[in-house]
């Protein structure tokens, strides 16, 4: 079993790759919850949205979120009608949020939930968000808290950062399941998320982190810095406010003692002996998701890094 951790577009575009790879069904995609949010009445979980949409086939292409040729009339009478509609949702994606909403009024977990959706859509590979309970990723700026989504979406990461909190990560547990795939994974891969906030969310969990140090399984991480910026999103904003340089070596440092191996771009080649020097092993590569191509190839790299640690 391959385990990825997982969270945002970049870790959906590197699934698609190492579904190509390995059989899908023998991946568990350990999915970040820490973006969930509740508008407009409805639970909102986006990164196994994102994720379960793309192992699908009907994720948008271009944004990387939402389903591939959606409407947007419910949100465009929510607007007539006086609400905030800050937030995109299509017909369709509304219709899985209502659905999500419904079963968890009638008690259903997340992870029942995204195993069910998982399941209706035609997705093989197991997706587990992190846990049941309720974690809010906050950012602390200049303009005071707010949760992720309203920094990211709503003020377009407009403001600076400060700090990140994990509001209610302390009394969270790891969804049934997470634990064993860790313990039972042949190889687990951190796909290239943000690692404050996508893959730091899913560390915070109590247990999670302290599981994947134990495992014999050797662990690889995908860089999303590449020649000191950001593929997407927010990153280097927040590796800036916790004290990390914005490159791959301020996400090796990141991950220091919890992985054995990062790929970097090969733009970022002289980075390499600073990695090693933090007992790293480190694999140069594109890593530029461009086509399936692309991302088959990556996904086959970082499972080389992984054969590579075990049998050195």
């Amino acid at each position: 079993m391959i385990v990825t951790l997982a969270g945002g577009v970049g870790a959906a575009r590197f699934l698609e790759g190492v579904v190509q790879v390995v059989p899908p069904e023998t991946i568990t995609v350990i999915v970040n919850t820490g973006d969930d949010i509740t508008l407009h009445g409805l639970y909102i979980s986006p990164d196994v949205d994102i994720v379960t949409y793309t192992l699908a086939g009907i994720v948008e292409p271009v944004n990387g979120w939402g389903i591939a040729g959606d409407s947007t009339n419910t949100l465009g009478m929510l607007k007539q009608l006086g609400a905030d509609t800050w937030f995109l949702l299509g017909d369709r994606d509304l219709a899985v949020h209502i659905r999500r909403t419904e079963l968890m009024r009638a008690g259903h977990t997340l992870a029942e939930i995204a195993d069910d959706f998982r399941r209706a859509l035609g997705v093989a590979s197991q997706v587990l968000p992190m846990c049941n309970e309720p974690v809010s990723t906050h950012i602390e700026t200049d303009a005071g808290l707010m949760h992720f989504e309203h920094f990211l979406v709503q003020r377009h990461a407009q403001d600076r950062v400060l700090g990140v909190q994990f509001v209610g990560a302390e009394a969270a547990r790891p969804t049934p399941g997470v634990l064993e795939a860790i313990r039972d994974a042949e190889a687990i891969l951190i796909a290239p998320s943000n690692p404050i906030v996508s893959v730091g969310t899913i560390l915070a969990v109590p247990g999670v982190q302290a599981a994947i140090a134990a495992t014999p399984a050797p662990v690889v991480a995908v860089s999303p810095i590449v020649g000191g910026a950001a593929i997407k999103g927010p990153a280097a904003p927040m590796l800036t406010a916790l004290g990390y340089e914005v490159s791959a070596y301020g996400v090796a440092r990141c991950y220091a003692g919890l992985i054995d191996a990062m790929v970097i771009d090969t733009v970022d080649a002289d980075l390499a002996d600073g990695i090693r020097a933090l007992g790293i092993e480190v694999v140069i590569t594109n890593t530029i998701m461009r086509g399936l191509a692309e991302k088959r190839a990556l996904a086959q790299a970082a499972l080389d890094a992984a054969h590579q640690v075990v049998t050195k």
